[in-house]
């Protein structure tokens, strides 16, 4: 495939990936990772998103109301995040990260179709203590294995009964984390490299630009038509993963 073909796929996922992180708060790397599979393989992928994904996510996570209250809470869930991606990060630069994918698009979509129909899961302050390092191990091991953090961190993270804005900042906290902690593990593995490094930097130009325009747009939205949105990005991201996974 010619490079200007190549450019203008990647260029376009990156757009369209940044425009629904801005909306919803997640999205950038199962989207922009589902839209390049057609030109550049998992791996590779994985590292271009690491610098667009790293800007956007910090941005998200410093414009909420508590970025160190939200730290101070999910401290033990933070960390093992960064432990778990050690592990899963081994997935990812194997021969099969298809089924990881997979898994993962099955868990989005389960979850939206409950969120969409009404189902509200409750997570009680006291059960923090233990289910947020389970949440953040599982979520990093997948976050290693496929380059995303979104499961189970996002349900987890609506079911504590967050507000929109604290929500997002716990998100785009995770989100970092998860991503600088793949980043690390793509590092050791020889796979992220300066040329890498600097090709993902260039991405940022179609990211934040998709950002700030969802950005626009979720400022319009409704607390009620927010959360609809929310889950409705969840399914489309589930099923998207699903369809690609028996077609590819």
């Amino acid at each position: 495939m010619e490079f200007s073909n190549y450019s203008l796929i990647v260029g376009v996922a990156f757009l369209v990936a940044g425009f629904v992180k801005g909306v919803t708060g997640m999205g950038l790397p199962p989207i922009a990772i589902g839209l390049m599979a057609v030109v550049v393989p998992p791996v590779q992928a994985a590292a271009l998103i690491v610098v667009p994904s790293m800007v956007s996510n910090v941005w998200q996570m410093l414009v909420g109301p508590s970025m160190f209250g939200a730290t101070r809470r999910f401290g033990t869930l933070l960390l093992m995040v960064c432990i778990g991606a050690a592990f899963g990060v081994g997935v990812l630069t194997g021969e099969s990260p298809a089924y990881a994918t997979l898994a993962l698009g099955v868990v989005l979509f389960v979850y939206a179709l409950l969120g969409l129909f009404k189902f509200n899961m409750l997570v009680s302050p006291r059960n923090e203590r233990w289910a947020s390092p389970l949440v953040g191990g599982l979520t990093g091991f997948l976050a290693g294995a496929t380059g995303v953090s979104s499961v189970p961190s996002a349900p987890y993270m609506n079911s504590l009964g967050l507000d929109k804005d604290a929500l997002l900042q716990a998100l785009g906290l995770v989100f970092t984390v998860g991503t600088f902690a793949m980043a690390v593990g793509l590092y050791l593995k020889g796979r992220f490299e300066l040329t890498a490094a600097w090709e993902s930097t260039l991405c940022l130009i179609p990211t934040m630009l998709g950002v700030v325009t969802g950005q626009k747009c979720r400022a319009m939205l409704s607390a009620d038509t927010f959360k609809t949105v929310f889950f409705a990005g969840l399914f489309a991201l589930g099923l998207y993963m699903i369809v690609r996974f028996v077609w590819l």
